[in-house]
């Protein structure tokens, strides 16, 4: 493919970052190549993506690129209303991904390669109900074009073009599977609007006297031109396309949707549409909106839901007034369920109930009825397959933000006034009891749905999770009998691998992806009852000469007693005794406890993959590497940042202190690095420590003053905790940092929290 690669010349980048540090000019204007068992590692072809079909019968492998050609980021880009748009296409603005497709059958394993044109961008595969035949978009410089799938065939043809991606996915499958609900461009919009010579005036902003805390959000409108390409770039023409014909009937009329969704029996559609006025302050997801109910064939508006205001004042941490996420109910024809808040959206108020569960059902004639409250905010609603007594399944989770606490009930739908049963009642922070999540099906129509498997007292659901343990994680399934909510151990990952369950088939087979720290991850038909498995891929290993790496997960203790833990990468060339300079990479985290700090998380059993901008590409240069070294900050969410400084100090010692007790680190040649809130925490061990000798922080925010609503899990406002946000700024103390500190930083950084002038200022 044609092009610098994205990938490679973003590695060079950090290597030439260094020679910047002192303020003055290389005088280079080329990219230089890193060294060669990097470029090796970054021109490996990626393993594929994988996409089941509904009935578990046949896969398609995405042929999936990591280095896209530079001209794909080349291009020119809109910066509207929060996002990033290719004006030339409609859809969103970024380089490929997915470049191929291969059907692949489950049951023997047969491969056929799906005929497409060369340079292709393609979505992934947006299956039938049914699975016999698949959806995906093809992108090219000028348009989005429609392309089907038949399975039995493995032929693909496109069906249409002119497709609007500038909104969200623009294909979704009518529950009848034979037809397509489709985004268009609209037809009657007419040409882009162009910039005039000179402006009519000046811009204006003019507050209401409202208090709101507004983050700082990237690519917002500006002016009155940046409104007008963002309403043409919107304006949508909703389409039912004929899957096997590719017939088209437009329905409705054209709009800046931002959403459409079939009712399960396929009568009705939930739409939402983008309205005025726009807003400078915020992105398009807070614009005001007009949600309705349209009908299916006609396109008329059957209901209008709601006229949803501008939300500019949503609290941190917040949700808006009023009924909000309005959806379907996954098991009933045409019923809409939505929430509303009940402490104007404002966890600080003090309230018994924090939202209720309205329902409204078809034809949408009358009022809704309240269902019931939940006393935390409802974070899922999760249906279920109908089962004997248990028709209106429903499993809902409620999240106490204070307590870092999760609760699931179980409610029937159709017995409105039946008690729900507790499922689950943890912290969401205690990884050695997470229960895992529920197995998913797909009914008829499409619609996902939590899976039940049996009938009477057998019926039962299926929790898969990842098993953290001391010993690292542990990949399980269980089933849980709906009479009693108690689960049961079918299998869980033993020896030295990894293997995890995908989904389940019928027959009690599970699919399961395999891996070890030396084998890349492929995929298997496991027979939980019979204890075997058959291989349904070989996926080869992209990179043999990385396989020699040693993989080691740790365990060592923080002065105050804290259990911290952390995967120790040692050089394929390393021998015993020998001491390296070393890198310890990290990100900090809350917590409420030091038991739930403590706990291990991940495993050195998994296949190490590098790739893209990782510090791993420092083993093939002769560093040793302590990744995802926990740096826990232990206390109340509401004052936990008073200690920042401390409790980090302390973390970053212990890895250091541990590395040299095990002889394998230099612990006068350690460097420290992060990503974002770690390189947050970089620059402020640089500030408050001599413990390292340099430090890597990419993509940080180090002035805490510019982010004064709150950051990652700070709930103060700058104005509350004046002492906190000062202290924990690296800018405060810029004239401490002595170690060089290489920064690197996207140029335009769409992370509300990290706009680039972090980077730029305390440099």
């Amino acid at each position: 493919m044609n092009g610098v690669c994205v990938a490679r010349r973003l590695v060079v980048g950090v290597v030439t970052m260094l020679s910047v540090l002192s303020g003055t000019s290389m005088g280079q204007t080329t990219y230089k190549m890193p060294p060669a068992a990097i470029v090796k590692a970054l021109d490996a072809k990626p393993l594929p993506g994988v996409s089941l079909n509904p009935p578990r019968t046949v896969m398609v492998l995405m042929e999936r690129i990591s280095l896209p050609p530079i001209e794909d980021l080349a291009r020119p880009m809109l910066r509207l209303g929060g996002g990033r748009f290719d004006g030339g296409n409609n859809g969103p603005h970024g380089p490929r991904r997915i470049t191929g497709h291969t059907l692949k059958s489950v049951v023997d394993g047969v491969e056929r390669v799906v005929a497409l044109p060369e340079d292709s961008d393609l979505s992934s595969p947006v299956w039938s109900p049914d699975g016999t035949r698949c959806a995906f978009t093809r992108t090219t410089a000028t348009t989005i074009e429609l392309w089907m799938l038949d399975v039995a065939s493995g032929k693909a043809g496109k069906l249409h073009e002119g497709l609007n991606g500038a909104s969200g996915a623009p294909i979704d499958w009518m529950p009848d599977g034979k037809n397509l609900l489709v985004r268009f461009v609209s037809k009657a919009r007419g040409v882009m609007p162009v910039m005039p010579a000179a402006p009519t005036g000046p811009v204006i902003q003019e507050t209401k006297g409202t208090t709101a805390q507004v983050r700082t959000y990237q690519d917002l409108l500006k002016d009155e031109q940046d409104e007008r390409v963002f309403e043409w770039l919107m304006q949508t023409q909703l389409a039912v396309v004929d899957a096997g014909t590719g017939a088209r009937k437009d329905v409705g009329v054209p709009g800046a949707y931002n959403g459409a969704d079939a009712s399960p029996d396929g009568k009705y559609l939930l739409v939402s549409r983008v309205a005025r006025p726009y807003s400078y302050l915020v992105p398009a997801s807070l614009f005001p909106e007009v949600v309705e109910v349209l009908d299916a064939t006609s396109g008329s508006v059957v209901k209008e839901l709601r006229q949803v205001p501008l939300r500019e004042d949503i609290p941190i941490q917040g949700v808006e007034k009023g009924p909000r996420g309005h959806r379907w109910r996954e098991t009933a024809g045409s019923t809409l369920v939505y929430l509303e808040a009940l402490d104007e959206g404002n966890p600080k108020n003090k309230v018994p109930h924090r939202d209720k569960v309205m329902v409204l059902e078809a034809p949408f004639a009358g009022e809704a009825r309240e269902w019931f409250k939940t006393e935390h905010r409802l974070m899922g609603m999760s249906w279920m397959e109908a089962a004997p007594g248990l028709s209106g399944g429903v499993m809902v989770s409620e999240y106490d933000r204070d307590k870092r606490w999760s609760r699931t009930w179980l409610f029937d739908a159709d017995q409105p006034g039946k008690e729900p049963r507790l499922v689950f009642d943890r912290s969401v922070q205690d990884r050695y009891n997470d229960p895992g999540a529920p197995m998913t099906t797909r009914l008829a129509n499409g619609r996902r749905v939590v899976r039940v498997d049996g009938a009477g007292d057998a019926a039962a659901v299926y929790l898969s999770g990842a098993g953290a343990s001391p010993e690292g994680d542990r990949p399980f399934l269980d089933s849980m009998l709906l009479k009693d909510l108690k689960p049961t151990r079918l299998w869980r990952n033993e020896g030295e691998c990894y293997e995890s369950v995908i989904d389940l088939l019928p027959g009690g087979v599970a699919l399961t992806s395999f891996e070890t720290s030396t084998q890349v991850p492929n995929y298997f038909l496991r027979d939980i009852k019979a204890g075997t498995k058959k291989a349904i891929t070989a996926f080869m290993d992209p990179v043999p000469e990385l396989r020699q790496v040693k993989k080691e997960l740790v365990k060592y203790k923080r002065a105050d007693g804290v259990d911290l833990s952390a995967t120790l990468y040692l050089p394929a060339d390393y021998k015993e005794g020998q001491r390296l300079p070393m890198l310890v990479w990290a990100y900090p985290q809350e917590f409420n406890n030091a038991s739930d700090a403590g706990q291990v998380s991940g495993t050195s059993r998994r296949f190490t993959s590098i790739g893209g901008l990782s510090h791993l590409f420092l083993l093939t240069q002769g560093y040793a590497v302590m990744d995802n070294a926990t740096m826990p900050v232990i206390g109340d969410p509401e004052t936990v940042n008073d200690t920042f400084i401390e409790q980090i100090t302390q973390a970053a010692k212990a890895a250091i202190d541990f590395a040299d007790s095990r002889g394998v680190a230099d612990p006068k040649r350690v460097a420290v690095g992060g990503h974002s809130y770690g390189a947050f925490m970089t620059a402020n061990l640089l500030a408050h420590t001599d413990l390292f000798k340099a430090g890597i922080a990419r993509s940080g925010a180090y002035n805490r003053t510019l982010t004064p609503f709150g950051f990652q899990g700070e709930r103060r406002t700058y104005w509350d905790a004046v002492d906190t946000y000062t202290k924990m700024s690296p800018f405060t103390y810029a004239n401490k940092i002595k170690a060089p500190i290489l920064m690197t930083h996207g140029q335009i950084d769409s992370n509300p929290g990290t706009f680039p002038v972090q980077s730029e200022r305390l440099y």
